[in-house]
């Protein structure tokens, strides 16, 4: 018997979150099915972080126990061709057989992408929440300040959480913007063709100047909270994101976010964004 640790990646925009639920596709479903068809046992999966419908990783943890000959590193490229596209396996490796991913002191960083543009983009709406009223990054950043630190999160997570505690420690939160993004045509780029005898003659469009002008004023902005802590709250990062967005928006002043922590009040805080626009993009286990 040996323990295989995954590092696996996934779009969850078809699955009903991580952990395995009656009648629904969920990742950790998925990977049962697949490990226990290449190895003929019946595998159960234990995962690192359990995230929730919709939301996306780029390298989540899971280990199982099996008493297969193949050689743990070789895990990942077996599953890989069973497996869907929309998951995959980045590494395999053996690791001692008391080793449990929920038990280890680690981090855990997420980003949170937002779209902001005056007209959704539809190859975006996957993986960023689109919103057309413009944010200021400065504000946010502001109000992320307060939540770095050891707080009582309780207004930041969901009202249906279990956990036995709602302290939590986050080592940063930050918020940038990654510049325009869209379409841009310059305006001698765009150009008209005349065949005139056996030449092609090009010019430039009287339209131009318009239509660079247009695709201007159209490029989005994309903006990224990206957080790292030792453990999060059921909806917490998704929490913390809508209440940053409630302060870009000028609905809130940042320094509420200092009093939404003290009130320990979910009604306190902003709305829970949509999954969507969140990542859990690393995972470390701490000495």
């Amino acid at each position: 018997m040996k323990r295989v640790m995954l590092t696996v990646s996934y779009d969850g925009t078809n699955y009903s979150g991580w952990q395995v639920q009656p009648g629904r596709e969920t990742i950790e479903g998925v990977l049962n099915r697949c490990i226990s068809g290449l190895t003929g046992e019946s595998i159960e999966v234990i995962g690192a972080s359990r995230t929730d419908s919709g939301v996306h990783a780029m390298g989540n943890v899971a280990v199982f126990d099996t008493e297969s000959l193949i050689p743990a590193e070789k895990f990942s490229y077996a599953l890989n061709q069973r497996l869907p596209e929309d998951i995959r396996i980045q590494g395999s490796e053996e690791v001692p057989g008391d080793f449990h991913p929920r038990h280890c002191v680690s981090r855990k960083t997420y980003e949170y992408r937002i779209y902001s543009a005056p007209f959704a983009q539809p190859v975006r709406r996957l993986y960023s929440h689109f919103t057309y009223v413009p944010l200021d990054v400065e504000r946010m950043r502001q109000g992320a300040a307060y939540l770095v630190g050891e707080h009582d999160f309780k207004s930041f997570c969901s009202v249906d959480t279990q956990a036995q505690t709602t302290v939590r420690r986050v080592d940063s939160v930050e918020v940038w913007e990654e510049g325009a993004v869209g379409i841009k045509h310059a305006a001698e780029d765009v150009v008209a063709c005349s065949v005139q005898g056996s030449a092609v003659v090009e010019k430039p469009c009287a339209a131009g100047g318009a239509a660079a002008g247009r695709a201007e004023a159209q490029a989005g902005r994309e903006i990224v909270i990206r957080v790292a802590g030792r453990g999060f709250l059921y909806n917490m990062v998704r929490i913390m994101a809508g209440t940053l967005m409630e302060v870009g928006r000028g609905h809130m002043p940042p320094e509420r976010v200092k009093d939404i922590l003290a009130a320990c009040d979910r009604q306190a805080a902003g709305p829970t964004a949509p999954a969507c626009g969140l990542t859990l993009v690393g995972y470390e286990f701490l000495p």
